[in-house]
């Protein structure tokens, strides 16, 4: 599961960037600096082409275009001289820190749901690294994936599994305020989270505040569709939700899902948390990026 797929990557300029006054006629750059309604957050290589490769500088050039949080899930792999310099400037700059990945915790083959000892000690030791992560971004949410489903099992004891390992590791965020936050895939049926409902019975069993869902609407329409509906149903475990549209994986207004609807819905229930944008691009380069703000601004007007 290779997360950083969705991540452009263009030219470096030279220099610090600004936005150039010929971005003006309806690109949605001419509102640069106006904050948006919702709280979406871009990641790293969505505006290189613009503002470079140095994400220090992107982050700056985000601001500047009125996003106030950013993504990177990632940062579990930066060193902890980026990590402070990350925070200090996200601090500076009043932005958030959404999510980024607890690397160790359960992806892949390295599954909660068989209860082995070795796959537990993993997801436990990136819960602990994640904490000390965190207190240097400021981050309040890490984005944990329990791992494959496990065919020799029943699916409830693989549930009670995961339920049991998800204790321990919300037992280690609590104290921090950190809520790691579920989420269900549509990369491959070898996962064992796929389902919204099935997350949302997963937090019950746990019980904690640090244990919560990571709505991504990209995943869920691939999965089971019916979204706000859903969402309906799953409310009060939902705190964090990313979006990318279906075909593509690219921004809103590129594919079948109604965005401007869905996030009409999110700003009536009143969510004020981060929309993390967990897509890649539709182009490439300047124009891309142009399409991009033009895309957000279109859907955040309801």
């Amino acid at each position: 599961m290779k997360r950083s797929d969705f991540i452009k990557s263009a030219s470096v300029l030279a220099g610090v960037p600004f936005l150039s006054s010929s971005l003006t006629d309806g690109s949605g750059f001419a509102e640069k600096g106006k904050t948006f309604q919702l709280d979406y957050a871009p990641h790293q290589g969505m505006f290189s082409a613009s503002a470079g490769k140095n994400f220090l500088d992107e982050i700056r050039y985000m601001h500047d275009l009125g996003f106030r949080s950013i993504e990177d899930n990632g940062m579990y792999n930066r060193s902890v001289d980026e990590q402070k310099e990350i925070g200090q400037l996200l601090e500076k700059l009043d932005m958030r820190m959404g999510v980024f990945v607890v690397d160790k915790g359960g992806n892949g083959a390295n599954t909660l749901a068989v209860n082995k000892q070795e796959h537990i000690d993993i997801f436990l030791k990136g819960c602990r690294e994640s904490v000390e992560i965190a207190k240097r971004v400021n981050a309040k949410w890490v984005t944990v994936v329990p791992g494959d489903y496990e065919r020799n099992l029943p699916i409830g004891v693989q549930t009670g599994n995961v339920i049991e390992a998800l204790k321990r590791g919300a037992a280690i965020f609590e104290p921090h305020g950190i809520t790691m936050v579920l989420e269900a895939l549509s990369d491959t049926p070898d996962l064992f989270l796929r389902y919204t409902d099935q997350a949302y019975m997963i937090c019950k069993g746990v019980g904690s505040p640090s244990c919560k869902i990571l709505y991504d609407t990209y995943h869920m329409q691939k999965n089971e569709g019916n979204l706000i509906p859903m969402l309906e149903h799953c409310w009060d475990e939902i705190v964090y939700v990313q979006v990318g549209d279906n075909p593509g994986r690219q921004e809103p207004t590129t594919g079948e899902i109604n965005y401007k609807n869905i996030f009409k819905w999110l700003h009536q229930k009143g969510y004020t948390g981060v929309v993390g944008m967990e897509h890649g691009m539709s182009q490439s380069g300047k124009k891309g990026e142009e399409a991009l703000v033009k895309a957000y601004r279109n859907v955040d007007d309801f």
